[in-house]
């Protein structure tokens, strides 16, 4: 069995994942990572400025808003990401359309369990349709529209699922409703309402974006689609990285891995998986320092992500498995970073790889600090060593 060393490992993500800022654009970077985390509305924007040099703000704008090139989508874990549009079709077949399926079971099971104010009146799921029905058409004439400018169109919309528990709070149906019908492939989130760092966007039509809908692509020849890109771009991994990643249960992954042509490598211990065809070549590139944003899609690629750290992983996680920002040298996370309230980048480096590497460090922070001119972006990700920056 093929032995692959964590640090071969990491050379290779390295230069997959174009830690060495030389992407051509967002397009390249997107579809290289198969998605970009997208929960933080920022983490787009900063994981393509990690890999290419030259994009701008505008740039990734004009991707996802003007052509359209790139869109953001529910997927993997209940997670929302910017995925190439030419992929939706099997990101659709292989995991959104699952989990839209799970997302209304859970809406309905919430509204039956609680109750609602006003209470409805006859079989729910009936009420869930209709409401449904309602807000699609009100989107399809509007054109675009934001949450709350739908629910003042749908009164159902405004429908509260009573709390529970003492846990849970007081709920409108607007939000998980028009989640669930995202991951269903029937709404689209369009423009931010506010600037390139805001929550809030606008709804619209998936027919504003694809007039005649979307490709029909069965559901395993997708799973089967999207396996072989993980493997491609982040392999080799074991099944259970691939699992995890996708969200899948542990029947669909090995349906999916079975229709591939992997081999067994071993992982430092553990038996990992590669395509027969993967190239492990590092092309000896040279070094470099690299910030990525919290939740990226890089250290967010693998259940298992001890072979990636340099530092505590205490340091630079949250208690969910969730990673803040991270610096990074030669495809190791040495660090992690954070934006002041003036604006600056601080650093901090907890694993020390030499002048050369602190002296790449304070260089891309730098180039970083310039790009951003001024905006503040505080992470959704809250780790200690980010938190001890500011």
């Amino acid at each position: 069995m093929l032995s692959v060393t964590p640090e071969q490992r990491r050379r290779v993500i390295a230069r997959r994942h174009h830690l060495h800022g030389a992407a051509a654009g967002p397009d390249d970077v997107v579809s290289t990572l198969i998605g970009l985390h997208a929960t933080d509305p920022a983490t787009p924007f900063l994981s393509v400025f990690a890999r290419s040099r030259t994009s701008t703000i505008d740039d990734i704008a004009d991707a996802m808003y003007v052509r359209r090139s790139m869109v953001r989508w529910m997927a993997m874990r209940r997670t929302l990401f910017v995925f190439p549009a030419s992929d939706i079709a099997d990101i659709q077949s292989a995991v959104s359309t699952p989990l839209a399926a799970t997302l209304r079971r859970q809406l309905l099971s919430r509204i039956r369990r609680n109750g609602s104010e006003p209470a409805i009146e006859g079989d729910p799921a009936v009420w869930l349709d209709d409401v449904e029905k309602q807000t699609l058409a009100a989107l399809v004439d509007a054109g675009s529209a934001t949450g709350a400018q739908l629910a003042a169109r749908v009164p159902g919309l405004t429908t509260v699922i009573v709390p529970g528990s003492p846990s849970e709070v007081r709920q409108k149906v607007t939000s998980p409703l028009l989640t669930a019908m995202s991951a269903d492939g029937l709404l689209v989130r369009g423009k931010p309402t506010g600037a390139w760092t805001s929550r809030g966007h606008r709804w619209e039509p998936l027919t504003a974006w694809w007039p005649h809908g979307l490709e029909t692509t069965s559901e395993t020849d997708a799973q089967s689609t999207v396996a072989r890109r993980y493997l491609e771009q982040y392999g080799p991994a074991t099944a259970d990285d691939l699992q995890w990643w996708t969200g899948w249960n542990k029947t669909t992954t090995a349906r999916a891995l079975s229709r591939l042509p992997t081999i067994e490598v071993n992982l430092d211990g553990r038996v990992g998986l590669m395509l027969a065809e993967s190239d492990l070549a590092t092309h000896d590139s040279p070094p470099h320092a690299t910030l990525l944003p919290s939740l990226d899609s890089t250290p967010m690629g693998w259940k298992e992500r001890d072979w990636l750290l340099g530092i505590d992983r205490r340091e630079i996680f949250d208690t969910a498995g969730n990673i803040g920002p991270t610096l990074w040298w030669d495809g190791e996370i040495i660090g992690s970073w954070a934006v002041a309230a003036s604006g600056e980048i601080r650093t901090a480096v907890r694993a020390d790889r030499g002048d050369e590497a602190t002296a790449h460090v304070h260089a891309a922070a730098g180039e970083l600090e310039q790009r951003l001119n001024g905006t503040v972006v505080t992470p959704s990700i809250r780790t200690p060593l980010e938190k001890s920056l500011h």
